[in-house]
């Protein structure tokens, strides 16, 4: 029955950092769901504001997302 739960897992799956949610939260999210991390991508976050009568964009805060490979079970 295990097996199945497995195969049926993507390979990869990525997960994004919540707002109210730690970096080393998120991590044990991927553990307890059987993913280890392989790579971190930030993204800037813009927010379009006036000044001086300008558009300007400026970054308001950083997303993290986290690649995940599906850990493989001992045998």
């Amino acid at each position: 029955m295990l097996e199945v739960s497995v195969l049926a897992k993507k390979r990869k799956e990525r997960f994004e950092v919540g707002e109210k949610e730690t970096i080393e939260q998120c991590l044990e999210r991927m553990k307890l769901e059987g993913y280890q991390p392989v790579r971190r991508i930030e993204k800037p976050i813009f927010e379009e504001r006036k000044i001086n009568s300008n558009k300007e964009y400026v970054p308001v805060k950083q997303q993290i997302i986290f690649e995940g490979l599906l850990v493989e079970g001992e045998q």
